[in-house]
């Protein structure tokens, strides 16, 4: 074996611990080696960089491993070489913060597109149905409550599978990792039988429940919509979890394809059964459902191709179900609050009319829209925070800047959002609809539009933040006190005749609160990212 010297002016040689691969000749490091105890990286995949050696002699060696990406270290006379995947779980909180912003922005380029794909659907539904008429147009209000907005009610378990599969990734223990996965695949088809029956059977009362007798007109369409969207419930939840397994590994690519192909299914069905063939709501009905059964196949595909089984599903223990709910419950009670608040907003909306319950529908659904734009925040706190709050490499100071980069995205993004959410109903209302009553109600509320959707972001980045560090009984207790708050400020708002203006500024409340609430928590002596004793939040 040829071995090629490489004066780095230490005293002593320099040892290398766990050997990964062998070398070929042309990869050999140093002189005074076993050449048996020589290091092999595989192909190059990044450029190599270099650090200044401080006065233990550390540094980054750059292109003297050949075409590979190697990390030396002399410490105690021992040097360290980490693989690409041990160096891509830290590689994050060691950099610099304008190069954390360009990886978040690497990551949630994809993951935007994940959380995008599920609004968009409802919003060529709402596009497509609206110019055919209003009244399908004001049904896919409650009909979008019973069956997106009660799907929220089950993201504890995609928040769950994120958290636990990058904090089981962080300790690097992958047969936990499949079992997790399996379990929680299980709980998930589960719920969604259980909430394909309760569709089935209580749909329609729960629709005519929500419209009340003043909107009965409205009970077919909505109840049609119900009931064919819930066909998908069980393809939908496992979908989630396995969405949520992928982000937890840091891949945002793979589903993103899946779901991508979906969103296409979808528009082309819409066109198809409501422009051409006649079918009106239950037409955008069917694309939906479909769409939402093909992206949940192709999302177990894509965690199969990276060497999981996620068609192998496992009953959960009694004390594994404990623990998944350990963690659950609170995420539990967070969303519900979040989802119970928007759906009051919807259910005063709907007491005020057809034409207001249409344009609220629009302006809801294009919020949506765009404040999901926002949720790759929450994802990447989620995957990248657990490596630096509980990992081997846990250093709070860089989380702190990494947290620092996630609000600084999230406030140049929530202007961004909030000015092209605003002028699109705006500039642009018969997009939606030709109806000028029902776009009078549009441009009502574009102010308050604007205030909520702008803080949406940073706090999207927030709240991720202290669900990865498992500070979940504040979360869960302030986000129930905004919506009992603004519960009481809706009913007032409502009662006193403020119309759907009202509804909208109780939203900007809303919102705001969660965003201080949260920065304040963060920013404590008490908060996860300053507290050396984080043996307070574990679960």
């Amino acid at each position: 074996m040829q071995i090629t010297t490489i004066n780095l002016n230490f005293p002593r040689p320099i040892l290398i611990k766990n050997p990964i691969t062998k070398r070929s000749p042309k990869h050999s490091l140093f002189s005074n080696l076993n050449p048996q105890n020589c290091v092999h990286l595989p192909p190059k995949r990044f450029k190599s960089r270099v650090f200044t050696p401080q006065s233990n002699g550390r540094r980054f060696l750059s292109d003297c491993i050949g075409k590979s990406e190697g990390f030396i270290e002399n410490d105690d006379e021992i040097g360290m070489v980490l693989s690409f995947n041990q160096k891509e779980e830290i590689e994050l909180g060691n950099q610099s913060m304008w190069n954390q912003i360009k990886e978040i922005l690497m990551f949630t380029g994809p993951a935007t597109g994940l959380w995008i794909c599920g609004p968009l659907m409802s919003l060529i539904d709402t596009a497509v149905i609206g110019q055919g008429s209003s009244i399908e147009l004001a049904a896919l209000g409650p009909g979008t409550v019973i069956c997106d907005y009660m799907s929220y009610v089950f993201m504890f378990l995609s928040i769950a599978t994120s958290n636990m599969v990058a904090t089981s990734l962080a300790r690097q223990d992958k047969n936990e990792v499949q079992h997790q996965i399996s379990i929680l695949l299980f709980v998930g088809l589960a719920c969604g039988f259980f909430m394909f029956f309760l569709t089935r059977f209580f749909g329609s009362w729960a629709v005519t429940a929500f419209v009340g007798q003043k909107n009965a007109h409205l009970v077919p369409a909505a109840k049609t919509y119900v009931q064919i969207r819930g066909y998908a419930w069980p393809a939908v939840l496992v979908g989630w979890i396995a969405q949520s397994a992928s982000l937890g590994m840091k891949d945002s690519l793979g589903p993103l394809k899946a779901l991508a192909i979906a969103s296409a299914i979808n528009g082309i069905g819409d066109v198809v059964l409501c422009s051409f063939l006649g079918y009106g709501i239950a037409g955008a009905a069917w694309a939906t459902m479909v769409s939402q059964v093909v992206a949940a196949y192709m999302m177990i595909e894509a965690l199969n191709k990276r060497g999981y089984k996620a068609y192998v599903i496992s009953v959960p223990s009694v004390n594994e179900l404990f623990r998944i709910l350990e963690l659950a419950a609170p995420v539990f009670v967070t969303m519900m609050s979040k989802v119970a608040f928007y759906t009051l907003i919807i259910y005063f909306a709907t007491s005020m009319g057809t034409h207001t319950v249409a344009a609220h529908q629009v302006m809801v659904q294009t919020y949506s829209m765009c404040s999901v734009w926002g949720e790759p925040l929450s994802q990447t706190a989620q995957s990248f925070m657990p490596e630096l709050l509980y990992g081997a490499k846990r250093s709070l100071t860089k989380a702190r800047m990494l947290l620092k980069s996630l609000v600084m995205i999230g406030a140049t993004l929530g202007i961004v959002l909030g000015t092209f959410g605003t002028v699109v109903p705006w500039l642009l209302p018969n997009v939606f609809t030709p109806d000028q009553k029902v776009i009078q109600e549009m441009h009502k509320v574009l102010i308050p539009y604007y205030i909520a959707l702008a803080i949406t972001p940073s706090t999207h980045s927030l709240e991720g933040t202290l669900l990865a560090g498992r500070d979940l009984r504040f979360l869960s207790l302030s986000m129930s006190g905004c919506f009992s708050l603004g519960g009481l400020v809706l009913l007032l708002v409502s009662s006193r005749g403020f119309g759907l203006p009202g509804c909208w500024y109780a939203l900007v409340g809303f919102q705001w609160a969660r965003f201080f609430l949260s920065l304040h928590r963060l920013l404590s002596p008490d908060g996860v990212l300053f507290s050396e004793d984080m043996s307070r939040y574990k679960m």
